[in-house]
């Protein structure tokens, strides 16, 4: 997700989780002392609704053409707009942006659903559990778990979500913890189905969100050290 605001502090104890982790998987361990210090911090300068508003917008798009959409909308309003401006906006103002037809309709109805309660304030929402903000946000248009388990991760700085659909983070866990031939690349075939990693995950309990963001550090150091013009993932 896209960190454009104020970093505030994580609401856990960054150094008690990596000593969990270490101590319950010594192989997420070794990934810990490659990867180094956990340096997530959280973006909670925008409300659920600015926050779901950027992913929907970004959803399915390559970063660069999302932004340039992003930034027409804020341009329009000369900043985020407010749920209710956005309902009364004309369909074809937000088409002129660039916005698709499916995303206009999530948008409206993300903006309908923030005015009837159902997208909570930042006050309600950092006091509710993380199941209760998944069934809440997941019932807009357009808004999946994994949307909602980013915000949980990244806006609010939840502790234990695990986001098993996530393909980086599949791919950090084949890459940790499946043997592949040296002789060959990583094949999508190698990538662990969600129940696999929802098990290893049980070990990581109560601070999965830092698991994932090392499954995710993973891919990186991945990258960093294939060899030129390859791919480590077909």
């Amino acid at each position: 997700m896209i960190n454009n605001g104020r970093n505030s502090k994580l609401p856990f104890d960054a150094k008690k989780a990596i000593a969990h982790l270490k101590s319950a998987d010594p192989k997420l361990g070794e990934l810990i002392d490659r990867a180094g210090p956990f340096t997530l911090r959280i973006d909670s300068s925008v409300t659920p609704f600015e926050a779901l508003l950027e992913s929907i917008l970004y959803q399915q798009l390559h970063g660069k053409a999302a932004a340039t959409i992003h930034r027409r909308v804020r341009e329009y309003y000369g900043g985020d707009p407010s749920p209710k401006l956005l309902v009364e906006t004309p369909d074809e103002v937000l088409r002129a942006a660039g916005v698709s037809r499916n995303k206009v309709l999530a948008l409206k109805d993300l903006a309908a659903r923030t005015i009837d309660g159902t997208v909570p304030s930042h006050s309600v929402i950092a006091k509710m559990p993380d199941a209760d903000i998944v069934e809440r946000l997941t019932a807009v248009r357009g808004i999946g778990p994994w949307t909602v388990e980013m915000l949980l991760i990244f806006r609010l700085g939840r502790p234990d979500v695990l986001p098993v659909s996530d393909y980086g983070v599949r791919k950090g866990y084949a890459l940790t913890f499946q043997r592949v031939p040296k002789s060959r690349q990583l094949a999508s075939r190698d990538l662990p189905k969600p129940d696999v990693l929802f098990r290893r995950g049980m070990r990581w309990k109560p601070y999965r969100s830092v698991a994932s963001w090392y499954m995710w550090r993973a891919c990186d150091l991945a990258r960093s050290t294939a060899p030129a013009g390859r791919s480590s993932l077909k």
